[in-house]
């Protein structure tokens, strides 16, 4: 049997990526410190900036604004949210994310359960940025396995 422990991720470990828009780190993943339900990161958007619209075919996604102002479009229908707010996306629901104020915007946001694999865990709707400086998407989950949820059948 597998024994997960606990492990402190600092934000100046993650690696930025833009390629969907604002500046997206994913933090506490199976890869970096083998949670096994879910993910868990944070977006920083400075004003004006946007994260594109996408979908998860298997995740509810949890939101927290802890600084600034957002618009969010829920399946076409948009949204205000500001800090110390929190959303949850189901299923399947499309979104996307506007920083609306005059300063940087900060959220946390967690998606589980996990997908049965990487791949099928996000599926964008709108042409993401294509630029040579941009990094591919980081690994959150291995593409060979699902973790192991103890007591949680398969």
């Amino acid at each position: 049997m597998h024994k997960t422990h606990p492990r402190i991720v600092d934000l100046s470990e993650t690696e930025p990526n833009r390629k969907r828009g604002g500046d997206l780190r994913t933090m506490l993943t199976p890869v970096t410190v083998g949670s096994t339900s879910g993910f868990m990161g944070l977006a920083i958007m400075r004003p004006g900036e946007r994260i594109s619209e996408h979908y998860h075919p298997y995740s509810e996604e949890f939101i927290f604004v802890v600084e600034g102002s957002l618009e969010v479009d829920l399946d076409g229908e948009t949204f205000s949210l500001r800090s110390d707010q929190g959303l949850m996306i189901p299923i399947d629901m499309r979104h996307r994310f506007r920083n609306v104020g005059d300063e940087e915007a900060r959220m946390v946001f967690h998606l589980g359960p996990l997908a049965p694999k990487p791949s099928l865990g996000h599926v964008d709707t709108e042409p993401v940025t294509q630029s040579e400086d941009l990094k591919p998407y980081p690994l959150v989950q291995e593409e060979s396995r699902r973790p192991e949820r103890r007591g949680v059948p398969s």
